[in-house]
């Protein structure tokens, strides 16, 4: 396994994780980013992309949505390279003082220095309990988006009845390249925090584009050579039906778990990570953590106390970084080293 060396590895793509991307590279301190889920946000973009938030400095109202691509484009000049898809697992001490890190994804890290802006965990796709599913996940089963392969021209099945699973539902019909898309789901009655959506799919419906089947899934069923060919559904009228496909997409809704990082050492209180509030470490040296998953006397979990965090935290681990180096304070507004780095120029230098 080749090792990726970096100054910083963030983990955690949401807000306060983009933001400490931010504040490394002020400190002209490299990062690359790992996050579990398929894009960038945490659960701003997962969980509420569409609903209003007030409380972000200077910005009236903005979305879960606008905050993320805000913040995508304020460390843009940066170019952190993101690893998306994929948790972390193990996080060990080498020799020379550095941590080497790995990822579900089969990436490896040499890191000075670690970030860990997990929120309230890793969010992780809720499992469908459906007997005899488990051996076709990755294969015929997909909790994250499938490849084109096992959508183009295929029958496909979304399980669910919230936003993700009808935006994805809709997605595949718009875009016509399935030989047929079914929602799935235990009533007919969904549940979307965006109300368009329930006129989008009732249209979908309407001209036949996208089918419905009301059960419950109990069973896979695959073929002779293992491969899933239908699902056994239970109906409200406790019959049974057979729903036949080639590809499964579970919708239903995501789950925040501390997973591997419980078990990695660090000391912890009513599992979130305990930090020295003037520099945000954990009980490991180089290794800090900000946002929701720390811990410390007068913590507020808010996404601006986060970014507080995250400044306070890059500082410390640009003393770690740059040992030789002498702290000096430098603003946006006037530094010409910080101007350079964030690619822009002022009156004076034009």
């Amino acid at each position: 396994m080749s090792v990726i060396d970096t100054q910083a590895l963030v983990i955690g793509a949401g807000p306060v994780g983009l933001f400490q991307v931010f504040q490394l590279g002020l400190q002209e301190i490299g990062a690359h980013v790992v996050d579990v889920l398929p894009e960038p946000g945490g659960q701003c973009v997962a969980l509420y992309p569409d609903k209003p938030i007030y409380d972000i400095p200077g910005l009236p109202v903005c979305t879960g949505r606008e905050l993320t691509e805000r913040l995508l484009a304020q460390i843009a000049p940066f170019r952190a390279p993101m690893h998306l898809g994929q948790q972390v697992h193990t996080l060990t001490r080498l020799d020379d003082g550095r941590w080497h890190l790995t990822t579900s994804g089969g990436l490896a890290f040499r890191a000075s220095t670690v970030f860990i802006a997990a929120g309230v965990g890793a969010f992780v796709p809720r499992k469908a309990t459906i007997d005899g599913l488990a051996p076709h996940e990755d294969r015929q089963v997909f909790y994250h988006p499938a490849p084109d392969a096992a959508l183009d021209g295929r029958h496909v099945v979304v399980l669910g009845g919230e936003d993700a699973a009808l935006l994805t539902a809709l997605d595949l019909v718009q875009s016509s390249r399935c030989n047929s898309v079914t929602l799935l789901h235990r009533t007919d009655k969904f549940k979307p925090e965006n109300p368009a959506l329930d006129a989008e799919v009732a249209q979908a419906l309407a001209s036949g584009r996208l089918q419905l089947v009301v059960g419950q899934p109990m069973e896979a069923e695959a073929d002779d050579e293992g491969h899933l060919v239908a699902l056994q559904v239970t109906t409200p009228g406790d019959t049974t039906v057979r729903l036949p496909l080639d590809t499964l997409l579970p919708r239903l809704g995501l789950s925040p778990r501390l997973g591997p990082l419980a078990d990695w050492g660090l000391a912890m209180e009513r599992k979130q990570l305990t930090v020295a509030p003037d520099t945000f470490a954990t009980s490991a040296p180089g290794v800090f953590a900000v946002g929701d998953v720390n811990s410390y006397p007068g913590k507020r979990k808010l996404i601006l106390c986060g970014f507080h965090e995250a400044t306070l935290a890059a500082f410390a681990a640009a003393g770690i970084v740059y040992p030789e180096r002498r702290s000096l304070m430098q603003y946006t507004t006037t530094s010409p080293r910080l101007h350079e780095l964030l690619g822009v120029t002022t009156p004076a230098n034009t």
